[in-house]
């Protein structure tokens, strides 16, 4: 069956400039032609080639519009012929130049294989379309035989052996609620219905402050990939992104790990108490510290989640257990089965966030978040953050201060601390994370 055709969503693509206005009418134009020819291959070559011919007037008359699509790619040599349908977008397809699915001949409708990969992997895998300014595109493919379109982006950051679409990426995931959103997941909207109103897919990068009004979004878009931070659920049409996990998701945020069987850690059954608590040395520990980590305990975890017992597996889950509302017995910092159970199904409140300052583990302030550090923003966090810097060595672009607000000297200084790390394009923007702050500070 042929995939509906559909437009994905171009931001400012209501743009009122003349050249734009041209081309949109140029464009109604050719679909009120093929409406009335009936769907004739001759007429339908001919209102291709009366949009084309009119998009092109445009540019050359000057419109103002540098950037030309069409509803339907231009017949010729190349990857355009893999994209199977009408559809702009294209449909599932194999890997430019592999068969689907790692089998030979694999048809592009077949379903692909689900491999594990873990969250960190998934966002790596993102940043590197980013830090390569892939170019948007609905028909071409980047190196990795991936399409250059937001569908593309996210099925080659879940690692998925095909090229899916918006009306496809569903299959591979499962529905979830705004509150167990994490790195790696996905915010969906597919529309086949109306394509003026298009459809688009993003991948969450994390919330931008606890206020979880905003947040990082990676997508590949014209001109190219971006990471930036976006209001819930989008832009536009914001309600109706749906956010969902990939079925294929390693529970923790750490290196990929083998999918876990019963009775391991990772699986739901509880260990029992005894694998936990002062002189513990197993890998239940370290699953705990990695879920606790996903539910907002990063703070505790300077180094990481580890197999052995440590004060941190014990202040991390009582602060959990405190979430709930428990106190004295119950929130005694060692995990009995109904924490295990809730961690597990992710259920319950997560970790609130601590004040900027409060020492957390080895006296590593806490992160104060996100926000605290942009354009306008005073905080004694920042000011911290200065005096940190310049006592690393990286305190060459302040002229005066630090003080507590927010400069480009403090930006500048922050850039080349990350890069000093190794980090390169988003990674070292200037902005400092979790990460950059743990290690500014340990």
């Amino acid at each position: 069956m042929p995939v509906p055709a559909f437009e994905e969503y171009e931001p400012a693509g209501d743009c009122v400039c003349l050249g734009c206005a041209q081309r949109r009418r140029a464009l109604a134009r050719g679909r009120a032609i093929g409406r009335r020819d009936g769907g004739h291959p001759a007429v339908r070559g001919a209102r291709r080639a009366l949009v084309l011919a009119t998009a092109a007037g445009v540019v050359l008359g000057g419109g103002g519009s540098v950037a030309l699509a069409v509803s339907t790619p231009v017949p010729g040599p190349g990857p355009v012929a893999l994209d199977g349908s009408d559809s702009p977008q294209g449909g599932r397809a194999p890997l430019h130049g592999r068969p689907a699915a790692g089998r030979p001949g694999g048809r592009p409708g077949a379903p692909a294989l689900v491999r594990r990969i873990d969250r960190t992997t998934i966002i790596n895998r993102a940043k590197l379309w980013l830090e390569a300014k892939v170019p948007y595109s609905m028909s071409e493919y980047w190196t990795d035989g991936y399409r250059q379109d937001c569908s593309g982006y996210v099925s080659m950051a879940w690692n998925l052996g095909t090229n899916e679409w918006t009306g496809s990426l569903d299959t591979f995931a499962t529905r979830i609620t705004k509150e167990e959103l994490l790195p790696g997941d996905m915010l969906l909207f597919h529309n086949p219905a109306d394509p003026n109103n298009g459809s688009h897919v993003v991948l969450f990068g994390g919330w931008v402050d606890e206020t979880r009004t905003h947040y990082i979004a990676y997508e590949q878009t014209r001109p190219t990939t971006r990471r930036q931070a976006t209001p819930y659920g989008y832009w536009k049409n914001s309600e109706k992104y749906l956010p969902y996990r990939f079925n294929g998701v390693t529970g923790g945020l750490g290196p990929e790990e083998p999918a876990p069987a019963p009775n391991q850690p990772g699986a739901s059954a509880f260990p029992g108490a005894a694998k936990f608590g002062p002189g513990a040395d197993n890998p239940y520990v370290a699953e705990l510290g990695r879920m606790l980590i996903g539910r907002g305990g990063l703070r505790f975890y300077p180094k990481g989640a580890s197999t052995k017992w440590s004060d941190a597996d014990r202040q991390a889950t009582q602060a959990f257990q405190q979430a709930q509302g428990w106190t004295g017995a119950d929130a005694d910092g060692i995990p009995g089965e109904h924490t295990w159970r809730l961690l597990v199904q992710r259920q319950g409140k997560d970790i609130p966030p601590t004040r900027a300052g409060r020492p957390g583990p080895a006296g590593v302030p806490a992160y104060p978040g996100a926000a605290v550090f942009r354009p306008g923003q005073s905080h004694a966090a920042i000011t911290a953050l200065g005096r940190r810097l310049r006592e690393k060595g990286f305190g060459k672009y302040y002229t005066s201060g630090p003080g507590p607000r927010w400069s480009e000297a403090d930006r500048r200084s922050v850039e080349a601390f990350q890069r000093a790390q190794g980090w390169r394009g988003a990674s070292a923007d200037g902005y400092p994370g979790p990460e950059t702050w743990r290690r500014l500070f340990a």
